[in-house]
Formats: C-alpha cells, sequence, structure tokens
C-alpha cells in the first residue's frame, strides 16, 4: 500500500521543524530564497505565528532572514571553536533586537535602594564552597513558565527564588502566582511595565503571604487585583536579603544555600537568539531582565552559572541559559553579582486556605451581535470592510486604542499607536520617554461562550 501524501508531508515538516533548533553551519550565502521561506513557514507553525495585519508578514520575514544570517554566521564561528555557544531560531527569530527588548525586558534598575544587603552568604578568607549545585535535581525549582508578551520577568524572578526557599524549608514544592504580584505589587512595581525583585519581596512579606499558580493562574497582562485571592496567603516568607554586590564568590555562596534572583544584562541579540552551550556573548551592565539563578557548574574547565529564565521551555536549554561565572569583571557576567536577593524563611506555612471563593462576575464586552470579548477588555476590529466588521479581536486592557493595524492596542493613558516601533506613546512626540510596548489582541469568541445572561457592556472600536 502506498504512503498517505498527508503523511510525507507531516514527515518533511516535521524533519524541517526539528532542524530548526540545531541549524546546519552553512553560510548564509549558501541558503537559497526556497529554503529561507522553507524555514520561515515552518518556524511559524511551530511557534503558532500568524501575522494577519496587512504587510506584516512580509516584515516579520525580512527581519527573520536578516536574524537567520547572523545565527549561521555566529554558529559556523561556533563550530570553529570561537564561540562556546550556539544560536537558534527560537520564538524571538521575526523580531528586531529593539523589538525583544522592548517587549520582553522589564526589570527596573534599582538605582540607590540597596539597604539590605545580608552577610549571611559573605565569603569568608579561607572558606571552600561546593564545586557545583544545580536546585532542579534537588527538587526546589518549579516547572519552567512563560511570562509572554508582558515585561513581568521581575515577577517570574521573585517567585522562583521564593518557591525555591519554601521547598527548601517545608519540603513541599508549590508553584506560585506572578499574577498576583502583577496585579496586586502596585505600590511601586508597574507590572507589565517592569519592576524590582526586592518590592515584590516587600509586597507578599506585607500581605503576609502569596497564592499558588493554581488558584491565581498567569494571565500575562495587567489586571485587577482579585482581593479574595490575594487574601489566600499560602506560602510565606520573613524576611529577604541583598547578595553582597559585585562578588561572584558571595553570589555563589548563596546560590550554594537557595536559589537567587538575579538582574541581568538581557538585551543582547546572541542573549535574544541564545540555544545552547555556555553564554559568553557580548552584554554589559544596564539591567534589564530579572532571572533566577538555580546553580552552578563547570565543564571542560569553563564554569557557568544554571539561570531559569521565564520565556518557556523552548527558549534556551529547556527555558535555562548557563552563563559564564567567575570572569574579571567584579559585576559578573551581565551583571550577574551586581543585584541579587534572596527571600528568608524560617518556619511552616500557616494553614492552607483551599480555593478562593468567586470573584464577583463581570460581563463581557459586547462587540456585536454574534461575537463579544472577556471581562475588562476592549473589542478592537481585525477585518473591517464597507463600514462592517467581520473579524473581532480583543484588546487585553480596558478602554484601550485600537491601532490602525488591526493587530495590536494601546492602553487609555498611552493612547497613541506608534506603528513602526509597535509603542504607545502619551502624546505624539515619538522622541518622548513617555511610552510603553503596545499589547496584541485575542481572537473574539461567540457571545454563548461565556455562558452570561443579563445586560452586557458594549466596549468597542
Amino acid at each position: 500500500m502506498g504512503s498517505s501524501p498527508w503523511l510525507v508531508i507531516s514527515l518533511l515538516l516535521s524533519l524541517t521543524v526539528a532542524s530548526l533548533s540545531d541549524m546546519s553551519i552553512v553560510s548564509y550565502g549558501e541558503r537559497s530564497e526556497e529554503e529561507i521561506q522553507r524555514l520561515y513557514q515552518a518556524w511559524k507553525a511551530q511557534h503558532g505565528k500568524l501575522n494577519n495585519a496587512l504587510g506584516q508578514d512580509d516584515k516579520r520575514y525580512e527581519i527573520f532572514k536578516d536574524n537567520l544570517k547572523y545565527i549561521d554566521e555566529h554558529n559556523a564561528a561556533a563550530d570553529a571553536g570561537v564561540h562556546s555557544f550556539r544560536l537558534g531560531l527560537n520564538r524571538f527569530a521575526d523580531l528586531t533586537n529593539e523589538e525583544y527588548r522592548s517587549t520582553y525586558l522589564g526589570t527596573k534598575p534599582a538605582g540607590t535602594r540597596r539597604g539590605k544587603v545580608g552577610d549571611r552568604y559573605k565569603v569568608r578568607e579561607g572558606e571552600s564552597l561546593p564545586d557545583s549545585i544545580d536546585w532542579r535535581e534537588k527538587g526546589a525549582v518549579a516547572e519552567v513558565k512563560d511570562q509572554g508578551s508582558c515585561g513581568s520577568c521581575w515577577a517570574f524572578s521573585t517567585i522562583a527564588s521564593v518557591e525555591g526557599i519554601n521547598q527548601i524549608v517545608t519540603g513541599d514544592l508549590i508553584s506560585l502566582s506572578e499574577q498576583e504580584l502583577v496585579d496586586c505589587d502596585t505600590s511601586y512595581n508597574q507590572g507589565c511595565n517592569g519592576g524590582l525583585m526586592d518590592y515584590a519581596y516587600e509586597f507578599i512579606i506585607k500581605n503576609g503571604g502569596i497564592d499558588t499558580e493554581e488558584d491565581y493562574p498567569y494571565a500575562g497582562y495587567d489586571n485587577r487585583c482579585d482581593a479574595n485571592r490575594k487574601n489566600a496567603k499560602v506560602v510565606t516568607i520573613d524576611d529577604y536579603e541583598d547578595v553582597p554586590i559585585n562578588s561572584e564568590a558571595s553570589l555563589q555562596k548563596a546560590v550554594a544555600g537557595q536559589p537567587v534572583a538575579v538582574a541581568i544584562e538581557g538585551g543582547g541579540r546572541a542573549f535574544q537568539l541564545y540555544s545552547s552551550g555556555i553564554f559568553t556573548g557580548s552584554c554589559g551592565t544596564a539591567l534589564d531582565h530579572g532571572v533566577a539563578a538555580v546553580g552552578y557548574g563547570s565543564e571542560n574547565g569553563k564554569d557557568y552559572w544554571i539561570v531559569k529564565n521565564s520565556w518557556g521551555s523552548s527558549w534556551g536549554e529547556s527555558g535555562y541559559i548557563r552563563m559564564e561565572r567567575n570572569i574579571k569583571s567584579a559585576s559578573g557576567k551581565c551583571g550577574i553579582a551586581m543585584e541579587a536577593s534572596y527571600p528568608v524563611k524560617d518556619g511552616a506555612n500557616p494553614p492552607n486556605p483551599g480555593p478562593s471563593p468567586p470573584s464577583p462576575v463581570t460581563p463581557p464586552s459586547v462587540c456585536d451581535n454574534y461575537y463579544s470579548c472577556p471581562e475588562s477588555t476592549t473589542c478592537c476590529c481585525i477585518y473591517p470592510y464597507g463600514g462592517y466588521c467581520f473579524a473581532w479581536g480583543c484588546c487585553p486592557l480596558e478602554g484601550a486604542t485600537c491601532c490602525d493595524d488591526h493587530y495590536s492596542c494601546c492602553p487609555h493613558d498611552y493612547p497613541v499607536c506608534d506603528l513602526e516601533d509597535g509603542l504607545c506613546l502619551m502624546g505624539n512626540n515619538k522622541n518622548s520617554p513617555l511610552r510603553t510596548k503596545a499589547m496584541t489582541r485575542m481572537p473574539a469568541k461567540p457571545f454563548w461562550a461565556f455562558r452570561l445572561g443579563g445586560n452586557k457592556k458594549v466596549s468597542s472600536a
């Protein structure tokens, strides 16, 4: 019996997608336009990229092609022994470096605020430390999570360290809620527009604990604080401290004791497209990304940190990056030793309150007679024609501005869409520092999918 043509097509697509993470080292000049197009289509299928907006796919393809050239050249040099790490066509392969930095990074610099430096992890003269440790192997690291297109890395960094110390002290690994920090920790931190891990620790302490991921799941956008879930104080910490600044030895001692929240500069193009190996790429100390150091070790005489990221398991080494350790600069690779901090936990958690009661139900936003969007979102037309809208999208913000590309949207307090740079501005001055990244619309659902009766509020544009 002959093979099904669909089976053959499926097999070819699978082989193409499998090659994306470990690309051949042929030079860019040897890749035909047909081959690049095939890689691009397979990459889009793998990552669920639609690019429906007018002209958007052509723009993304050109960026993808340029990144592919950069990847090929780097990996050829890596195979020649120049680099100890490789790059790949990960989820950021159709983004310029500027787009990547404006969307996925979000740690705010601490400035002069470093007033809680502890001495428990200060290295004493002659003190010996373990050669390696991996808290994943000891059961103190939860699953790799995905912050999406929300600059909430600071929340994921904080939560990873709290999950770690909670497991070390109590023996229970509990996945905790980043969304609670995004929604409720707003005195100093700014949700999807960035934050600082020390402030997040202070919120957890003052709140008397933090809820679980299961009870207060991650949404990937700024939302109203859910008071019921905020009061579900499942895991507590007693204090937090900062690791002595600019000391990789002290950071090593700290990581030997528990997972540690660290800030790094993650805005480089090589970091953006990292795939595997020990990262030795170019980076500075303009700290813009929060991650968690969950171990360290050595390979072939090169020391490294094991760093947990929050970009899903498809990025890097199953969601992790190994970064060069014990470099000449006191600040460490990409500034990893500059703003490291950790939670302190002395005892057991309070009794688990169980699932939170449901929050008051807010009706969805009605787009037309057929489609609606979830509560606290805005209906935005995706396919307008002749004064009618044939397809709706949902902007994950209330009272948002729907951008003219029919793809993105902006917060009501940043109402000017800068389509060229994917940003939202407070006014028409493109050079103004008062800006934030544009959000992507989600598909609307048929009104009956919400299963709600009564009157529904209309919020469309």
